[in-house]
């Protein structure tokens, strides 16, 4: 027998000692005895709560480490077969970039506490500090969690933010300068404007309101992509001089679908664990509230994405769906929780008819996204933070749209002024014969699907 298995035999021996000695205690001291029981009692529940609240944003940051996968199986999936590989060792690298860029620079600019640069703005800029918790030790927070749960949970929103940039610009950047830009996006231009918001900065004074991060992280990927896609250039091939517009189908329509639902199921952390608690019989239903209208949203924007396409097309279009049911969840995102199922059904619903109506008009401006990135994440994102309005009696339309026009403002320009200095020092794009064998040759090295020699190998 361990020395656990001694110590859970021990509790209970320990309490019945204890009760039996206050039945041994002098009548004054049998009387202070309930209220030293009430306060161990307080004592306990606050610990009860502080390690819910932990446990809710650990698991919601493992699920939200999931969708990396998901991102990277997606665009797998989008890609043509002779770029595969490169997305994939884009993912990976971009994510632990952006681990790494928000430890050093982002998450005390995100979350400066009393420590502002510039009050409401700009952050506290420093390297976070993850100390262990001495429960009960003076000036450590009990009604909230542990810092290092809050800073896995938040590392991951930032870590997608950047990666909705990689699926729009693929097949004609090269990784390096990609990594680049991630750099900034991560270290810098993600976490001050979530600190507005998140941080306690002046949108977050105005009323803004923004649950999971419709705006926050997804129409920020989603406006920075946009400017990346417009500076980087179409992709060789993609539009003709007469402005029609040729098809570049994707290698493997599974991997699109199984990352469709690895990030589905990632949201149910993302939205969910954004009710920052579960210590309470309200919390947890709260939880359970948000996971089941972030379902509900997907479904909604699946659904239409499907029946639109068939009624415009003739035929269901899979790559439709698979944004649309993307879409609803972005939709949703801003506000999972005081809906009802049918209305978060048709927020989403709205979300998954932006899909199919914006893809053809992104090619009509020859804005080549592959992925699709900027009708889910910007498109369906603004839609959602507009949304909030209709089921929060304390959201303001006013407020809603000066929020996101703040954050376009602020990413757009950042972004572009990122992008430009890149293209002009280091260059972004490969040559044109790189990209016309394709990155994983190019630059890779190694191709997901590769061509064997007719020979047998003996």
């Amino acid at each position: 027998m361990n020395s656990r298995n001694y110590l859970a035999l021990a509790r209970p021996m320990v309490g019945a000692l204890a009760l039996i000695g206050l039945t041994m205690l002098p009548a004054g001291a049998q009387e202070a005895a309930p209220e030293a029981a009430e306060a161990v009692a307080g004592e306990a529940a606050q610990h009860t709560q502080f390690i819910l609240n932990s446990l809710l944003m650990l698991i919601g940051g493992i699920l939200v480490f999931w969708m990396a996968a998901g991102f990277a199986m997606l665009e797998a999936g989008f890609v043509r077969t002779k770029n595969v590989s490169m997305q994939l060792l884009k993912n990976i690298t971009m994510y632990s970039l952006a681990c790494f860029a928000y430890y050093l620079i982002g998450y005390q600019i995100m979350y400066p506490g009393d420590g502002w640069t510039i009050a409401g703005v700009i952050g506290a800029f420093g390297v976070a500090a993850l100390e262990p918790v001495a429960v009960g030790a003076d000036g450590v927070d009990l009604t909230y969690a542990t810092v290092s749960a809050d800073f896995f949970f938040q590392v991951m929103f930032c870590a997608t933010a950047a990666s909705i940039v990689s699926g729009t610009v693929a097949e004609r950047v090269r990784l390096w300068p990609f990594l680049a830009f991630t750099l900034f996006l991560t270290a810098l231009i993600y976490p001050i404007q979530a600190s507005w918001k998140w941080g306690g900065g002046f949108l977050d004074e105005a009323g803004f309101l923004d649950f999971a991060g419709s705006t926050v992280v997804h129409s920020v990927g989603g406006w920075a992509a946009l400017v990346g896609a417009i500076v980087i250039g179409a992709r060789k091939g993609k539009y003709n001089a007469d402005g029609s517009v040729n098809v570049l189908p994707g290698s493997n329509m599974p991997l699109g679908v199984l990352g469709m639902f690895i990030l589905w199921m990632g949201w149910y952390g993302f939205n969910g664990a954004s009710q920052l608690a579960m210590g309470t019989i309200g919390d947890i239903a709260d939880v359970g509230r948000v996971m089941a209208n972030t379902n509900a949203g997907a479904i909604g924007g699946a659904l239409a994405a499907a029946i639109l396409t068939q009624l415009l097309y003739k035929k269901v279009d899979l790559t439709f769906v698979i944004n649309g049911a993307l879409a609803g969840l972005v939709s949703i995102t801003a506000e999972p929780l005081t809906p009802g199922l049918g209305t978060a059904s048709l927020i989403g619903a709205v979300g998954g008819a932006i899909v199919v109506f914006s893809v053809p008009l992104l090619d009509k401006f020859r804005i080549d996204d592959v992925v699709g990135a900027i009708p889910v994440h910007l498109l369906a994102g603004i839609w959602g933070t507009i949304a909030v309005v209709f089921t929060n009696a304390e959201a303001s339309l006013v407020t809603q749209l000066y929020g996101i026009v703040v954050v376009a403002i602020f990413v757009i320009v950042t972004s572009a002024v990122v992008w430009l200095v890149l293209k002009a020092v280091i260059g972004l794009r490969p040559t044109e014969e790189a990209e016309y064998l394709g990155l994983d040759k190019a630059e890779v090295g190694v191709e997901a699907y590769p061509e064997f020699p007719g020979a047998t190998i003996r």
